[in-house]
């Protein structure tokens, strides 16, 4: 499946910095069919340490990790829905991205080292700076939805039964953002949330928030912890996740990798990978999993959502083997590698035979038969 993320922000809160460093952790778009080519699209290899040993395992002479786009809009700012700064010509861009990754900044006006870097309301409060983006998104999808009640009124109006569905979910939505309320907050069936997802709300999608600090200085999280912990109780309290990281370091350290990478993160101050952690945060938020397929062509993962059967897995590779899934050959990836062989696995049992309401695990390694 694809998988894409758009990032939003304020103006100077590290944005294009991550940008950067994502883009240089970039992958082949030629492997991705999905995968748009655009100077504001990067698509990101997953890391996962499981697919390079079982590659290793079978002297594959191809390895694809599974791949992220993530898409960069210009830096937003307050009445950016009504044609303030550049960001609102873009938010059409991530209209059709899966989740939102919104950059908050939570270091200071002015660093330790140097380099002091001014923010576009004069002082550090991520809280405000979290409802000034949200309430643009908010008023970008009332536009949204009160166009599609306009054009859809005389279609109600003489009874038509499916806008008259359509509409009545447009309007419960409608009263939220009225509210400045996220479209995500109002309360829907299950037929309504499928029509609900069809509109492209941006206000309707998972949001991964990105606390960005820089090393070397007296971030939010140590000069205020009161107001960090109030900050993070409201990401929390909206169903959203959150991750720290440190924008400048993960783009000094692009070039990096392996021990090397890690002994230079210590040096300046950082404490994880944070491309990793956001990455590995996206899958939790978007409930997603991986499985793997391998041989000595190739070893690759497929990402597809938690609680798959394993025909819909198998549309991740071709859209034909849902309906000509026969079986699915399946083993863990650990068992497979413990056991030393395929043969191995086989006569230890691990290997097992499953039919179409197999529900696919995080590390499955799958053999289609079709």
């Amino acid at each position: 499946m694809s998988l894409s993320i758009g990032i939003v922000g304020l103006p100077n809160v590290g944005k294009s910095t991550l940008f950067n460093a994502l883009t240089k952790k970039g992958v082949p778009a030629e492997n991705y069919p999905f995968c748009t080519i655009d100077p504001s699209v990067g698509i990101v290899a997953v890391p996962d340490e499981r697919l390079w040993k079982l590659s290793t395992f079978s002297k594959s002479a191809k390895t694809i990790p599974a791949a992220i786009e993530f898409v960069d809009i210009a830096g937003l700012v307050a009445g950016a829905s009504k044609g303030e700064g550049l960001g609102n010509k873009f938010l059409a861009n991530i209209r059709e991205t899966d989740a939102i990754f919104e950059m908050v900044r939570i270091f200071p006006l002015k660093a330790e080292k140097g380099n002091d870097v001014m923010h576009v309301y004069g002082d550090i409060d991520p809280l405000r700076d979290i409802k000034v983006i949200n309430l643009e998104l908010i008023l970008s999808d009332l536009e949204t939805v009160s166009k599609r009640i306009a054009n859809i009124s005389r279609d109600v109006k003489r009874g038509d039964k499916e806008a008259i569905a359509e509409n009545v979910v447009l309007e419960k939505i409608l009263q939220a953002l009225e509210a400045e309320q996220m479209a995500n907050t109002v309360v829907l069936d299950e037929k309504e949330a499928i029509r609900a997802k069809q509109f492209n709300l941006l206000t309707i999608k998972p949001i991964l928030y990105g606390l960005n600090k820089r090393g070397g200085s007296k971030n939010l999280d140590e000069s205020n912890p009161e107001l960090f912990k109030e900050l993070t109780d409201y990401i929390v309290s909206t169903g959203a996740r959150y991750v720290v990281l440190d924008a400048k370091i993960e783009d000094e350290l692009k070039d990096f990798e392996g021990e090397e990478k890690d002994m230079f993160r210590k040096e300046m101050g950082g404490e994880h990978d944070g491309i990793n952690d956001l990455i590995s945060e996206g899958y939790k938020l978007l409930g997603l999993d991986t499985y793997f397929t391998t041989g000595e062509d190739e070893t690759r993962a497929w990402t597809i959502k938690k609680g798959s059967t394993a025909p819909i897995a198998g549309t991740a590779i071709h859209t034909d083997f849902k309906d000509k899934f026969i079986r699915a050959e399946v083993v863990f990836w650990k068992d497979l590698l413990d056991a030393g062989s395929y043969g191995e696995a086989r006569a230890k049992g691990k290997v097992r035979t499953e039919g179409k309401e197999y529900i696919v695990k995080d590390g499955d390694v799958i053999e289609f038969k079709i």
